[in-house]
């Protein structure tokens, strides 16, 4: 193994009626008003905003609620919540939902308690190196962004289209309330989408140059295979707790950095998708399927063992040559994205073919006007970024 420092103070509360025990731990915290926020009105239509609004009133605790997420949240919104939550003084911030509600919140903990500074000119673009947040928990609904027990967050300012993540200690939240009967009611796609974010999680750690961190390894390439083993039942059997309950605990771990220790993350999937998410408002999941083979084709001579290793282990491909296993365990990759339901091309995403134009704008995105590269597995430069939005591109 090589050198790591890891630290994940989130309280995981998992099971049935797993979000009934919110409101004790959050007055336990020492807070007195609560700020709820969640998404769409699902929450509302089946009951579960109330249910947590009597569990909350019930520990002596006041609340406000703060509805109307978007799936790819924006900064906009994040800024007239802050000066809700200022006004109506709360001291502890509850997400209910999935991974794009946990983001916002967050963001809103963060300027809450760092009111002198603006969350996205200053926070989110690091001016200022900030040392407080408010008090955070979660109420999860989807097994997806595993953001309740992530350092990680993302924005989209929807003025300028950048799609941006902020990683730091501050962004783990103190509890996460996961009960998988709550995922139930998620669409179809949605849970698709959540299954295709946890596999990419876990393989933007998993292709790393560095080397000889074999219990990682394995920590990462079992959780690959549950989650695929499971995917199928998840997506057609209604209502399977056993389905739900092991996707939803591999979100959590996908996320939380177990699956990259004594390595170095490259997510430059995530990032040649947050663009197009950016751009079109496309389902961060189905963006990253889409982008996935073509890093892979365009990437996988960097280290073409690594991918003949993750053939065999997930689709029992054994090849004599190692390139053959690489390639064919790609092909299969996609296969499963498509028995999923899931994109892996700028069509099936819906977002049409593009002409150069839009295919330079997401490239200069990607690597603000060419200035900078991403990722380090294989460090994608501005044209790199062209060439695999070329080959997504049909």
């Amino acid at each position: 193994m090589k050198s790591f420092e890891y630290c994940c103070p989130t309280e995981i509360i998992f099971g049935k009626d797993a979000e009934l025990k919110a409101g004790k731990k959050i007055k336990a915290c020492g807070a007195s008003k609560v700020l709820v926020v969640y998404g769409g009105g699902s929450v509302k239509r089946n009951g579960l905003l109330d249910r947590i609004g009597t569990n909350l009133t019930t520990a002596g605790l006041q609340y406000i609620t703060l509805g109307g997420v978007k799936p790819n949240p924006v900064v906009s919104f994040v800024r007239d919540g802050i000066k809700l939550a200022l006004r109506e003084k709360v001291d502890f911030i509850l997400a209910v939902g999935g991974g794009s509600v946990i983001d916002t919140a967050k963001a809103l903990a963060h300027g809450v308690a760092n009111s002198k500074y603006d969350i996205w000119d200053d926070i989110w673009q690091k001016k200022v190196e900030i040392h407080k947040t408010t008090p955070l928990a979660s109420v999860l609904t989807l097994a997806a962004a595993g953001s309740e027990t992530s350092d990680s967050a993302v924005l989209t300012n929807e003025e300028t289209g950048q799609k941006r993540g902020l990683s730091m200690v501050l962004n783990r939240p103190r509890m996460a309330f996961m009960n998988p009967e709550l995922t139930y009611s998620a669409p179809k796609f949605q849970v698709a989408c959540g299954i295709g974010d946890i596999l990419m999680h876990t393989l933007e750690r998993y292709f790393s140059k560095d080397k000889d961190n074999y219990m990682t390894d394995f920590i990462a390439e079992g959780l690959l295979k549950n989650v695929i083993a499971f995917s199928h039942d998840a997506l057609e059997k209604e209502n399977d707790y056993l389905s739900r309950s092991e996707i939803m605990y591999c979100g959590s771990l996908s996320h939380c950095d177990l699956t990259g220790l004594g390595r170095q993350k490259d997510f430059s999937v995530h990032k040649l998708g947050h663009e197009l998410s950016g751009k079109f408002d496309v389902t961060h999941g189905a963006s990253l399927t889409t982008m996935w083979a073509s890093w892979a084709r365009y990437s996988y001579k960097t280290d073409i063992a690594r991918f003949a290793r993750l053939a065999n282990v997930l689709w029992q491909i054994d090849e004599k040559d190692a390139e053959t296993a690489a390639l064919k365990g790609i092909d299969k990759m996609e296969e499963y994205f498509h028995s999923i339901g899931l994109p892996t091309c700028f069509s099936e995403l819906g977002i049409g073919v593009q002409d150069e134009k839009n295919i330079s704008y997401l490239a200069d995105m990607c690597t603000d006007g060419g200035s900078k590269t991403v990722g380090n597995f294989k460090p994608i430069a501005k044209q790199d970024a062209i060439n695999m939005y070329k080959m997504a591109n049909h």
